[in-house]
C-alpha cells in the first residue's frame, strides 16, 4: 500500500542513450524521431513498461514530449514542470521548451529541411498529433513516417513486461448504473452522431462503460484495454485474458463479446463500410490509418463516454461526499500530527507523507471502508521543493520542514465509493508578510471561484479568470490550470471539463472538479490551496431572469489561519471561510478523538476581521 520514494538522482541518461538512438534513426535513414509521454491509451500516469520519455531523458512527469534530431535534441513540457525538468534532464543533451509557447511542431517546423523523414509510433501520438506533425513536415517538402516498432523499444533491453493487473467488478451500490444501462445511453448517442461503431481506447471510459475496475497503473484503478461499441448488437472488448478470474468474465460476457488484445487490429479492418466514430484527440493516430484503409468512413467525434462518465449520477455523489468525510478526517489527524512534530524538525517530506498515508488507511478503516490506494503520488514539498508544482520527493532530494518553511502536501485517497485530491499549504513557525500576502490572494481567488455562479454553457476557459484576479493585481500569476475532472474511484485527472485557460467543454451538473490556485516563488516556497467542487443543478437566483450552476465544496479539511491576512478579506469573503470551517466538525467529528477534535475547533474557528 504504501508508496515508494526511490532515488532518482542517478537516473538522467544524457548523451549515452541519444547516442544510441541516433545510430538508430541513422540505420533507418531519419532525420528524427518523435517521443511523446503517452501509451496506446492515451495514459497520463503509465505503467513502467510505457515510460519511454522517462527512459530516453530522465524525466519522470506526467506530460511531456522529446523530439531528437541528428544534431538537436528537445524536451517539452508545461509550465508544472520547468523546474523538475531542469532538476532531472541532462540539459547538456536536450534543451528544455515550453509544451504549449512553444509547441512541438512548430518548433519541428523550424528546422525541417526539404526530403526530411521523421518517424514516430502511430500508437503513441493521436491521429490529431499526427495531423499537426504532417502539416508541418508537408510544409517543409518533409515527410512524417509512421513506423511498425518504436525505435526506443529496441533500444531498451530492460523493458518491464506490460502490467497483467487483475480485474474488479464495480458493483452497483458504488456505480450506480448498470453496463448495460450505460451501453444503452451509449448506442442512443451512437445514433445521434450518425455512427454504426465507436472505437473506445481510453482506460477510464472503458472501465466506466462496463463497471470494471483494475491494477494496470499505480494508483488509477484502469485496465488497459480496448472496445468497439456498435449501435446494432453487442460491443467488443479486447482484454488480456489473465486478468479475469471466471467470475468477471462471466459477467462481461453477459454484456459484450471477449477478445485478446492481438484480435483488436483484425475487428477494426472488419469495420468496412461502417461509419466509425473515432476521436482525434484520444485515438491512435494508427487506428484511424486502419479503419480508412478497411473502407470505413471515420466519424470525428470525441469519445462518446467522456460526458456521461463525468457526470456522476446521485449514488456516485453520495459516495463522492462519504469519501471526504474520512479522507478529510484523515487529513484533520495528519494536521495534528504535523503541528506536534513538525516543530521541533523532528519530520522530513517523506516521513509526513508516509505518515498522512498511515491516517488515511487507518481513517478509512474506522469508517468501514478501506483505503483502496492513494489516488497519486504524494506531493509533500517544504520550502524551496513546494515552488516545483509537480514535485516528488525522493531520498536525495528529501527536506526537513523547518522554523519559518511552507508545507505544500497535495494528496488524494482512492476509496471503492470516491476519489479525492486535496492541498493544504501549512506555515511552520512564523509566516512572513510575504507569504501571507501571497497566501491570502491565492485564498481569494479560491473563494471566488467556490462562490461563482454561472449559466448552462459556461466553460472552465470563462471560469478560469476568477481565480486569478487578486494575483493579477499585484503583478502576479501561477503556470498552471485552475482546476480538472475527477472520476469516480477512477482517474484522479478526468475529462472532458477543466477549469484553465484551455478548457473549452461546457460545465454540466454532476461533475467534480478540483479548485486549486496556486502561487510558487522559484527556489523558495509554494503556495496552492485545493478542494474539490461538484457542479450542482441550475437554481432560479432573485430576481434574475436565469437559472445559474453554481459549486458544492466536497472537502473537508480546515485552511491554515496563520497564513489569512483577515484585513485583504471582504466580508463576503470571511463569511464563506467561517462557513465553510463550521461544517468540519460536524461532518468530521465522529472519526477525531477528544484531541483532534479539540485541535479542529481552534483550527476552525472565525477568522478575525
Amino acid at each position: 500500500m504504501f508508496q515508494s520514494f526511490d532515488d532518482r538522482s542517478g537516473t538522467r541518461p544524457g548523451t549515452a542513450r541519444l547516442a544510441a538512438l541516433r545510430g538508430a534513426l541513422s540505420a533507418e535513414g531519419l532525420a528524427g524521431f518523435i517521443v511523446p509521454h503517452s501509451d496506446e491509451h492515451r495514459s497520463e500516469y503509465l505503467p513502467p513498461s510505457a515510460m519511454r520519455l522517462a527512459w530516453l531523458t530522465g524525466f519522470s512527469g506526467s506530460a511531456g514530449m522529446a523530439i531528437v534530431l541528428r544534431d538537436e535534441a528537445a524536451l517539452f513540457v508545461d509550465g508544472r514542470y520547468t523546474l523538475q525538468a531542469a532538476a532531472e534532464v541532462d540539459t547538456a543533451a536536450f534543451s528544455i521548451a515550453h509544451l504549449v509557447e512553444n509547441p512541438p511542431h512548430k518548433w519541428l517546423a523550424a528546422r525541417l529541411r526539404p526530403g526530411d523523414r521523421i518517424g514516430y509510433d502511430p500508437w503513441l501520438l493521436t491521429a490529431a498529433e499526427a495531423a499537426r506533425f504532417n502539416d508541418a513536415c508537408a510544409a517543409a517538402n518533409a515527410h512524417l513516417v509512421p513506423l511498425s516498432a518504436n525505435l526506443i523499444d529496441t533500444l531498451w533491453t530492460d523493458r518491464p513486461a506490460p502490467p497483467l493487473g487483475a480485474v474488479r467488478l464495480h458493483p452497483l451500490a458504488c456505480a450506480g448504473e448498470s453496463s448495460s444501462v450505460k451501453l444503452d445511453r451509449l448506442r442512443a448517442l451512437l445514433a445521434e452522431s450518425k455512427a454504426d461503431a465507436a472505437v473506445l481506447t481510453l482506460a477510464d471510459s472503458i472501465a466506466w462503460t462496463f463497471n470494471i475496475r483494475g491494477a494496470d497503473i499505480p494508483h488509477n484503478p484502469v485496465v488497459l484495454s480496448n472496445a468497439i461499441l456498435r449501435r446494432e448488437g453487442r460491443p467488443s472488448l479486447f482484454i488480456d485474458g489473465r486478468k479475469l478470474a471466471n467470475a468477471v468474465r462471466a459477467e462481461l460476457d453477459a454484456v459484450a463479446d471477449i477478445f485478446e488484445p492481438a484480435d483488436f487490429i483484425a475487428a477494426l479492418a472488419r469495420l468496412r463500410n461502417m461509419r466509425v466514430l473515432v476521436d482525434p484527440q484520444t485515438a491512435p493516430a494508427a487506428i484511424r490509418r486502419i479503419v480508412e484503409e478497411a473502407g470505413a468512413t471515420v466519424v470525428e467525434g470525441a469519445d462518446p463516454v467522456l460526458v456521461p462518465k463525468s457526470r456522476k449520477n446521485a449514488v456516485e455523489l453520495e459516495g463522492a461526499r462519504r469519501a471526504h468525510i474520512r479522507d478529510g478526517a484523515a487529513m484533520v489527524r495528519f494536521l495534528v500530527w504535523l503541528d506536534r512534530e513538525a516543530p521541533a524538525g523532528a519530520v522530513d517530506e517523506i516521513a509526513a507523507a508516509e505518515a498522512l498515508e498511515r491516517f488515511r488507511a487507518d481513517t478509512a478503516e474506522r469508517d468501514g471502508t478501506p483505503l483502496e490506494d492513494i489516488s497519486f503520488d504524494t506531493i509533500s514539498g517544504a520550502g524551496p521543493n513546494g515552488a516545483i508544482v509537480h514535485y516528488r520527493v525522493t531520498r536525495s532530494s528529501n527536506r526537513r520542514l523547518e522554523p519559518g518553511f511552507l508545507y505544500l502536501v497535495d494528496s488524494g485517497g482512492q476509496y471503492r465509493d470516491g476519489t479525492t485530491d486535496i492541498t493544504r499549504t501549512v506555515a511552520i513557525g512564523e509566516p512572513s508578510a510575504e507569504m501571507r500576502d501571497r497566501f491570502t490572494r491565492v485564498l481569494k481567488g479560491h473563494i471566488a471561484m467556490a462562490t461563482a455562479r454561472f449559466p448552462a454553457g459556461t466553460t472552465g476557459a470563462h471560469l478560469d479568470a476568477f481565480a486569478r484576479r487578486a494575483l493579477w493585481e499585484a503583478g502576479l500569476d501561477y503556470d498552471h490550470g485552475t482546476g480538472h475532472g475527477v472520476g469516480s474511484f477512477l482517474s484522479v485527472h478526468e475529462g472532458p471539463a477543466r477549469i484553465a485557460r484551455t478548457g473549452h467543454a461546457p460545465l454540466e451538473p454532476g461533475m467534480i472538479l478540483s479548485n486549486e490556485p496556486g502561487f510558487y516563488k522559484p527556489h523558495a516556497w509554494g503556495i496552492r490551496i485545493e478542494n474539490l467542487v461538484v457542479v450542482t443543478e441550475p437554481k432560479p437566483v432573485a430576481g434574475g431572469d436565469r437559472a445559474m450552476l453554481a459549486f458544492e465544496t466536497l472537502t473537508l479539511c480546515p485552511i491554515d489561519r496563520r497564513l489569512i491576512d483577515a484585513t485583504m478579506l471582504g466580508p463576503d469573503e470571511r463569511a464563506w471561510l467561517d462557513a465553510y470551517h463550521a461544517r468540519l466538525a460536524p461532518a468530521l467529528g465522529h472519526l477525531l478523538d477528544q484531541n483532534e477534535r479539540r485541535w479542529l475547533e481552534e483550527a476552525a474557528a472565525p477568522v478575525a476581521g
